[in-house]
């Protein structure tokens, strides 16, 4: 927060407790009285921070950082009394709160101090008064004020940095769960490639036909590398897809021939030839069906039962994906497509997100129905392409 906009709320939060000059000219008015009772004032105060030692843990520069601490206190509570209160003096009591943070001090404890600060300078000044009863009150409650007004924005500071630090731990945590989520998408890709390139750089007696089968494979895997980075890169601004007539049957089989099951995982495909094209983006269509595939045979892994059926009813088709593996449990299904959410030791938790928001941006759906330990079945809604007749 800048000087210029800390001050505006400082200002705000003034008029909020009908703060006025006169309240400020009774504080500067009884700062001589206070002087003298301020030295015990603040040894008390640390006095009592070494009798709590969740209050006494941050003081890690032990005797010598408590005189240190002592005298900048007293010159906090100079400033409190000196009637001045300007963006200088409320930038400083911003970082108070800052402090607290660095430190690493509950925030209850500077409410706990201020509430004995605030009674020992009332101690104090009903000791040293020799004026008005009625003056005495007014000054009392402009003193609360004041206190008030400095607790406020210690306490606005102190959320709004440990907000941020909290803002970078949580950033620091996602980059490092993307950057596995990355190493665990690209590693199985890798590994074809890597399998291949070796048979043909030790294969002996290799026929043409074989060399390029394995050249063929390298070549579908990259493309399919080169897929899962584009994807991830593009996650954040969803491209809007290219929505053109789609048939749904070459989508599934380029996914599963992209991302084959197990040879423990039996595959039963019902599509039928009747299923009319769908409005989608052939290249988004084919990265939906393979995030369903594979979390269906990650599920399942190693045996299994795929089950891929297609209906359509009236302008609506739809493709279950089955599977016969562990299930989700219910506190799940309410997260799983919430991005960065997964269930899996490993993984990004962009999957389900991403099935979601290419499937919206197309007008369709998503919808789970999973049993724990019977298998999961999710459903893709796609709209129908409409035929020449109904575009005419």
């Amino acid at each position: 927060m800048s000087t210029e906009s800390l001050f505006d709320r400082y200002r705000q939060l003034q008029s909020y407790v009908s703060w006025t000059d006169e309240d400020a000219r009774r504080i500067e008015a009884v700062a001589s009285l206070l002087e003298p009772h301020l030295p015990s004032l603040i040894d008390d105060f640390y006095a009592q921070i070494e009798r709590h030692p969740e209050a006494l843990k941050v003081i890690t520069g032990g005797q010598a950082q408590i005189d240190r601490l002592k005298g900048t206190l007293i010159q906090w509570v100079r400033e409190l009394l000196a009637g001045q209160y300007d963006e200088s003096y409320v930038n400083r009591r911003w970082r108070v709160g800052w402090q607290h943070v660095e430190i690493g001090l509950a925030q209850v404890y500077t409410i706990l101090a201020l509430s004995r600060l605030r009674t020992g300078l009332g101690r104090a000044l009903q000791e040293s008064w020799n004026g008005e009863l009625a003056l005495l009150r007014e000054t009392v409650h402009s003193l609360d004020k004041l206190l008030d007004l400095d607790l406020a924005i210690i306490e606005q500071a102190y959320q709004a940095e440990s907000t941020l630090r909290l803002q970078r731990t949580e950033r620091l945590a996602t980059l490092g769960q993307v950057a596995g989520g990355v190493a665990h998408e690209l590693r199985n890709p890798l590994n074809v490639v890597k399998t291949s390139v070796y048979y043909l750089l030790n294969a002996r007696n290799s026929t043409p036909e074989k060399k390029i089968q394995h050249l063929e494979r390298i070549e579908r895997q990259v493309d399919l590398a080169d897929g899962v980075i584009t994807t991830l890169s593009n996650f954040a601004r969803m491209p809007v897809p290219s929505l053109r007539p789609t048939l749904v049957e070459p989508c599934v089989r380029e996914a599963l021939e992209a991302d084959p099951p197990g040879p423990g995982i039996q595959v039963d495909l019902d599509l039928p030839a009747s299923l009319a094209p769908v409005l989608a983006d052939a290249d988004q269509l084919r990265i939906v069906f393979g995030n369903l595939i594979r979390n269906a045979c990650d599920a399942m892994d190693p045996v299994g039962r795929l089950s891929i059926t297609g209906t359509q009813v009236a302008q609506t088709v739809e493709v279950a994906i089955a599977d016969t593996g562990v299930g989700i449990p219910d506190a799940d299904l309410l997260q799983i497509m919430e991005p960065l959410y997964s269930t899996k030791a490993r993984g990004l938790g962009l999957g389900l997100a991403l099935v979601r928001a290419v499937l919206d941006k197309s007008g369709g759906g998503l919808s789970v129905e999973s049993e724990p330990g019977r298998g999961s079945a999710f459903t893709v809604r796609l709209i129908a392409a409409p035929t020449q007749k109904e575009t005419v």
